[in-house]
C-alpha cells in the first residue's frame, strides 16, 4: 500500500515537472523574478543606505523574502485544475487522493531549490559572501527551504479556499504582510516599539536572522528573546505552520469530493 501511494505521488510530480518542458518561459520567469528583485534591492536600497556592510545584511534577508515568491503559481494551478474538472477526473481513478497535493508540493520545492541556487550565485556576483563553514551554510539553506515548505502549504490551503483563479490575487495578499513586515530590509530596533516587536516575532524575521547568523553576516540590533533565539524560532514557526495548514489543506481537498 505504501509503495502504491509513493508511486502515485511520483506520477503526479512528473506531471507537474512536464510543465517545465511545455512552458519553459514560466520556469524561467519563476527564477528571473526573485533574481531581478535581489539585484534591484541590493543596488537601489543597498546603495542608498551608505553603510559599508549593508549588502551582507540585506542579501540573506532577500533569500528569506524570496521564499514567499511564486506561491501564487501553485495557488493558480490548483484552482485551474479544480475549475477544469481535472481533479474530479483524478478522483475517479484508483489512486491516492493525497498524490495531487504532494505532487504539486514536490514540484514547487524543486523549483524553489533551483531558484535559491541561482540567487546564491547572484549574491556572490553582487559582492555578498558567507563566512561560515559548509555545515552552517547547509543549515541556512535548510532553514530557507523549510520556511518555503511551510508557506507552500499555507498557499495550497488558500488556493483551495479561493476556489477560482481570479480569487487567488485576493488570497495571496494575506501572505505579503508576513513577507515585508519583517527584518528583511532593516533591524526591528530602528522601528517604532510595537512595530519592532511584531517584526521580531515574524516567522520571516526568525529565518532571516538565523540565516544571517549561520552565514556569518551582520544581524544588527535586537536584544529580545525572539532575536536571541532566532534559530529556534526559525524551526518552530514553520513546524507550527505545517501543523496548522497541512491538515487544513488535506481536509479541504478531501471535502471537495463529497
Amino acid at each position: 500500500m505504501r509503495i502504491h501511494v509513493l508511486s502515485d505521488c511520483w506520477t503526479m510530480t512528473r506531471r507537474e515537472l512536464a510543465h517545465w518542458q511545455r512552458r519553459p518561459m514560466r520556469a524561467v520567469i519563476s527564477v528571473f523574478f526573485p533574481l531581478m528583485m535581489l539585484v534591484m534591492f541590493v543596488y537601489f536600497i543597498g546603495g542608498g543606505m551608505g553603510v559599508g556592510n549593508y549588502r551582507e545584511f540585506l542579501v540573506p534577508g532577500m533569500f528569506a523574502l524570496t521564499m514567499a515568491f511564486g506561491l501564487e503559481s501553485t495557488m493558480v494551478a490548483l484552482t485551474q485544475d479544480l475549475n477544469k474538472g481535472v481533479i474530479d477526473r483524478f478522483r475517479s481513478l484508483p489512486m491516492s487522493r493525497s498524490a495531487v497535493l504532494v505532487g504539486r508540493s514536490v514540484h514547487d520545492m524543486l523549483e524553489s531549490a533551483v531558484a535559491l541556487a541561482v540567487l546564491l550565485l547572484a549574491g556572490l556576483l553582487v559582492g555578498w559572501r558567507w563566512h561560515g563553514g559548509p555545515g552552517a551554510v547547509l543549515a541556512a539553506l535548510g532553514l530557507l527551504l523549510l520556511l518555503r515548505f511551510a508557506m507552500l502549504w499555507a498557499g495550497i490551503w488558500l488556493g483551495l479556499v479561493a476556489g477560482r483563479p481570479e480569487m487567488v490575487q485576493a488570497a495571496q495578499i494575506l501572505i505579503w504582510p508576513v513577507a515585508f513586515f519583517s527584518n528583511v530590509f532593516s533591524s526591528p530596533s530602528t522601528m517604532p516599539g510595537w512595530m519592532g516587536a511584531v517584526a521580531e516575532w515574524n516567522p520571516m524575521s526568525a529565518t532571516a536572522r538565523a540565516v544571517r547568523e549561520l552565514f556569518g553576516n551582520p544581524v544588527w540590533g535586537g536584544g529580545s528573546w525572539a532575536a536571541e533565539h532566532a534559530a529556534l524560532l526559525a524551526v518552530a514557526w514553520p513546524v507550527a505552520m505545517l501543523a496548522v495548514f497541512f491538515p487544513l489543506a488535506v481536509r479541504k481537498y478531501a471535502a471537495m469530493g463529497r
